[in-house]
């Protein structure tokens, strides 16, 4: 890569995290502190209150607590949240806002700070909400311009496993740069994270693509050695992708399959923290296509998903 392209290596050095005023827990919260710690960032707790927030917050309040005043001070819950991570020796700011829709108030701040990574929790969709992007977490996948880690519930492990999800030889598809975009971010987080990177790619032979939609259906229609061949020339591609990274061929993962129903499974397979994968505009849609099943893939992944844009990305999507 040259150097208008290149990541610097200390690139996290403010963290955004969407903090969710109705939720019980906040494991982004735990996660983008642990991150701060390694990168030496400062780390900002910020709420966009909304009407629909709010009202949801009156009925929680009203069904549990009936009697008591409600509480509305939502600078001084981030404040307690904050505390600790300040004992802790962090650099820690709070922020609360009113804005609708939420999207467009999240995506705001995020430009106004300058983050360079923004964390937040993710939980469970309807599909109507992953059709029509009407949920906060796929708005930001559209239009969220820097890193954008979602993360569950699941604590990382003490040697986190950080998975690149790439896709070399697509180039029609998305820009070159991107997938070593992704390989570069998965690798930083797994360094400072003192972690192991791992780099997983999925894939259809092309002499069966469109025959088959199954792996059952791919094994049975292709002979074993074009299985073999396909196999050799795919690893060979990611090799050289990955050949300044020093990853061990072991870490090296071939999926044979659709990236909704393998990369899911890779993950479990793997054991997998984190799972790196990117994003790009399609000129003349306002959403975005990570992969070619994003909510399949996003859905059912069974650990934290860091999505990643190429460089120059905000520029072309509008909210």
């Amino acid at each position: 890569m040259n150097a208008s392209t290149s990541m610097p290596m200390d690139y996290i050095k403010r963290i955004l995290v969407i903090v969710d005023p109705t939720a019980a827990g906040h494991p982004s919260i735990d996660k983008a502190a642990l991150l701060a710690e390694k990168f030496n960032a400062r780390l900002e707790l910020f709420v966009c209150d909304t009407k629909a927030a709010r009202e949801m917050r009156l009925s929680s309040h009203l069904r549990s607590k009936p009697d008591a005043p409600l509480p509305t001070n939502l600078k001084g819950e981030l404040e307690s949240l904050a505390a600790p991570l300040r004992e802790r020796g962090l650099d820690v700011t709070t922020e609360t806002v009113c804005a609708e829709p939420l999207h467009v108030g999240l995506i705001d701040r995020i430009r106004h700070t300058s983050a360079d990574l923004v964390v937040k929790d993710t939980h469970h969709h309807s599909l109507a909400q992953r059709t029509f992007l009407t949920n906060t977490d796929w708005q930001l996948i559209r239009a969220c311009p820097v890193p954008l880690l979602l993360t569950k519930g699941a604590p990382w492990a003490e040697t986190p496993r950080i998975v690149a999800a790439v896709d070399p030889g697509h180039v029609n598809d998305k820009p070159k740069i991107l997938d070593h975009w992704i390989i570069e971010h998965a690798s930083l987080i797994a360094q400072r994270l003192h972690g192991e990177l791992h780099v997983a790619h999925v894939y259809l032979p092309l002499a069966i693509i469109g025959v088959a939609t199954t792996v059952n259906q791919i094994v049975a229609a292709a002979a074993p050695e074009e299985l073999a061949l396909e196999e050799k020339n795919r690893r060979e591609l990611v090799s050289s992708l990955v050949a300044e990274y020093d990853v061990p061929p072991k870490n090296i993962h071939l999926e044979l399959g659709g990236p909704g129903q393998m990369l899911p499974l890779a993950a479990e397979r793997i054991n997998a923290d984190v799972m790196t994968m990117g994003a790009i505009a399609r000129s003349g849609l306002k959403r975005i296509f990570v992969g070619s099943t994003a909510e399949d893939v996003l859905e059912k992944l069974p650990c934290d998903a860091l999505i990643v844009k190429p460089p120059q990305f905000g520029e072309h999507v509008a909210l």
